[in-house]
């Protein structure tokens, strides 16, 4: 198996990585007129979950997957998977919180504690989520999980 198989799923995930990035960094300059924010967060939004169905894509594409033994993967993954659906769900409440307060008048500052809280959990996260996700991407695209291998049978043989 070639690693060059795994080179445009890992770009795609980069790309899709980087673009998170950036509207994690530049949205705020976007505010008027909200409507390019509010474009900005959906398209934000929908790349996360494409990245998150690119990954358990990888994960059903595994020797592993296809063997059943999915435990071993949730095992191995489960804190990458459940960093992504928190920061997913907490940047999905950020911008709705955010446009909510900020639809009728955009440059109106509107702070409350309770969206500052928000906003540095989600942003905080979102270091974990790229660091986890990045991980992630990097370790599933590694030959021993799409064959039949001795660390396999010691996994199987372990539980």
């Amino acid at each position: 198996m070639k690693a060059d198989r795994f080179r445009p799923v890992l770009c795609l995930q980069y790309l899709l990585l980087g673009f998170d990035l950036f509207i994690n960094s530049f949205a705020d300059f976007f505010r008027d007129p909200v409507v390019t924010e509010l474009i900005l967060y959906i398209i934000q939004d929908v790349c996360i979950i494409f990245s998150i169905i690119i990954i358990f894509l990888m994960f059903f594409n595994t020797y592993i997957f296809r063997a059943g033994l999915v435990g071993i993967l949730f095992s191995r993954f489960k804190l990458a998977i459940g960093v992504s659906l928190f920061y997913l769900a907490c940047s999905i409440s950020l911008h709705i919180w955010i446009l909510h307060l900020r639809w009728e008048d955009p440059h109106k500052y509107i702070w409350t504690k309770g969206l500052l809280i928000l906003y540095v959990i989600q942003r905080s996260g979102a270091v974990f989520y790229y660091y986890l996700y990045k991980r992630t991407a990097l370790k599933v695209v590694d030959p021993r999980y799409y064959e039949n291998s001795e660390w396999l049978q010691r996994e199987i043989a372990s539980r």
